[in-house]
């Protein structure tokens, strides 16, 4: 009997489960380019991406902006508005046709307190973000750009997640990696082409990371 609650715990199915327990929520559907929330609107719902993919932002006083996160499906985002943020503190833009889930800050907390395994997979994802921010100002604050767009590139091809070379969905522009980094978009270009001649990343369809990649943030 103990096995096989081990089992069932291991097949949970986050997405399958909101979309199918007795949860108040709401499927919106969003166009390519079109806003899901902008920075400083009020803080009221946790959003669970179905489908598509999400492009975070940040702008300063003085208008820059900066991309803080690529999103894709499976991946929580706004939970900030269950751990008292009144205000939305970036901006969430679909970069394709995408589909998202909503639900309300009360009912998401009534969720994680009634449904121990969500609760617990919700943690473990709120937990990987927190070690994701922290080493992001740490490859900010130490190391080159070179590195830094490496790091980036194994990060929205899910480097370690599968033995293949991934093919990143979302057409990532050369702009985007650039306000993602915090460099310039020619110097994106220059290291772009190295890491093609050097059969690092290719173009087939999409563009590929090799896990080859890792040998450039991994070299003093």
């Amino acid at each position: 009997m103990v096995k096989k609650t081990s089992k069932m715990r291991r097949s949970f199915d986050v997405g399958e489960y909101l979309a199918r327990a007795g949860i108040s929520r709401r499927i919106v559907n969003y166009r390519k380019n079109q806003t899901i929330f902008s920075q400083g609107d009020a803080s009221t719902s946790v959003l669970y991406l179905q489908t598509g993919s999400v492009k975070l932002t940040v702008n300063s006083a003085s208008g820059k902006e900066a991309v803080i996160a690529l999103l894709r499906p499976s991946d929580f985002f706004g939970e900030g508005a269950i751990a008292g943020q009144s205000l939305r503190f970036a901006t969430a833009t679909a970069m394709g046709p995408t589909s998202i889930l909503e639900i309300e800050q009360r009912e998401m907390i009534r969720v994680l307190h009634e449904e121990h395994e969500f609760s617990d997979r919700f943690v473990a994802h709120m937990l990987k973000r927190n070690i994701r921010i922290e080493e992001d100002l740490t490859d900010q604050l130490f190391n080159s750009t070179e590195k830094r767009l490496a790091r980036a590139l194994l990060l929205i091809a899910r480097y370690g997640n599968e033995e293949k070379p991934e093919t990143i969905v979302a057409k990532v522009s050369q702009e985007t990696l650039a306000e993602m980094i915090g460099t310039t978009r020619s110097r994106v270009s220059v290291f772009m082409n190295k890491f093609r001649k050097l059969g690092f990343i290719k173009y087939n369809g999409g563009l590929q990371v090799n896990g080859s990649l890792l040998r450039v943030i991994l070299h003093d």
